[in-house]
């Protein structure tokens, strides 16, 4: 197949488009990404010479430019991971995550109504954070059949997103496929996230800022293995269906604060707890008891060694890391996290 990937100079979606390119050889990706502060050129430096791989700069929001991408014959099948993704922005201002994750949501389906994709795919990359918290002590885990119940702005849209694919499923009969993964970590991040902020800042001897009791729990699945479920959903799922892809490795925000200083060889006192932020949901845990049982799909790699990689990446490779945490991204840190002590 041919595939048109939104968002594909971002973390997951540049992992997706390497992961497509080194795996399926017959196939061709058209990258169409608007390369906001999370959108990385650089994320696809090995691969932009490959005559497989072609690059749009624009909005998903743009009508004209999506309609005269998919105007190509050979584009069968949509991925979207274009997406205002972190919670704290959402916080801080809504209007944006509207914008990207629902409205140009809308405009990708209907371009691709409009030229006819009914048995052709599109899949939309969803979150678990549209299922909401679970209790802490508890084993409970969140099915695909589980109520929505977003908890932040960021959540919200991407689960108005998701209900809006469904809906061109049931009314327009369109091939439609959504993923919802658990936290996603590994190379190439922005550091403005968990993990990769607190693996630059201990590299860099600098405090990293912990909220609340350190105790809320996230399920961490390394990036590749994320992609691989993707593009097995891409491939595998039933048209109309959700699919969880989760790492089932459920850390504290403690745990893994921890790893990341005896991995970057720091002291914990450079780990700073400060005011938490509002409405942070306690747990995030999903069954992929689906996944596993229709897509043939499965995590294998452990926390400690995604991590263990994760950080000797970062380590690797500190020119990435300044000029990702350059110009905007200090301002965006200020203001999220001044006065919160």
């Amino acid at each position: 197949m041919n595939m048109l990937v939104t968002g594909g100079c971002g973390f997951i979606g540049s992992n997706f488009i390497r992961h497509v390119l080194a795996n399926r050889p017959a196939v061709r990706v058209f990258n169409l990404d608007l390369l906001t502060y999370a959108g990385n050129m650089e994320n696809l430096s090995d691969v932009e010479k490959d005559p497989r791989y072609a690059f749009f700069k624009g909005d998903i929001n743009d009508e004209k430019l999506v309609s005269a991408i998919l105007a190509d014959p050979g584009i069968e099948t949509i991925v979207n991971f274009a997406a205002e993704s972190h919670v704290d922005r959402s916080i801080m201002g809504a209007a944006q995550f509207v914008k990207t994750n629902v409205q140009g949501v809308a405009v990708l389906l209907e371009a691709a109504r409009g030229r006819g994709i009914g048995g052709e795919r599109f899949l939309q990359v969803s979150t678990d954070e549209v299922y909401g918290s679970l209790p802490l002590n508890s084993t409970d885990l969140f099915a695909e059949t589980a109520p929505l119940h977003p908890n932040n702005p960021y959540a919200a849209t991407k689960a108005a997103a998701d209900l809006l694919v469904l809906s061109y499923v049931r009314t327009f009969g369109m091939d439609a496929v959504i993923t919802r993964s658990s936290n996603n970590y590994g190379p190439r991040q922005h550091p403005e996230k968990f993990i990769p902020l607190f693996i630059t800042n201990a590299l860099e001897d600098k405090e990293c800022p912990l909220y609340g009791n350190g105790e809320n729990v996230r399920d961490w699945i390394y990036v590749r293995e994320n992609c691989a479920g993707i593009l097995a959903a891409l491939e595998r799922g039933r048209r109309g269906e959700i699919y969880n892809l989760g790492g089932r490795s459920e850390q504290t925000n403690t745990h893994v604060a921890r790893a990341i200083m005896e991995l970057t060889g720091r002291t914990e006192r450079l780990v700073r707890p400060i005011q938490d932020r509002p409405g942070h949901d306690l747990r995030y845990a999903l069954d992929v008891t689906k996944a596993r049982r229709e897509l043939l799909w499965a995590p294998v790699m452990s926390f400690d060694n995604g991590l263990k990689e994760t950080v000797e990446w970062y380590r690797a490779h500190p020119e990435w890391v300044a000029r990702a945490k350059s110009g905007e991204y200090q301002q965006y840190f200020e203001k999220n996290y001044r006065g919160r002590s």
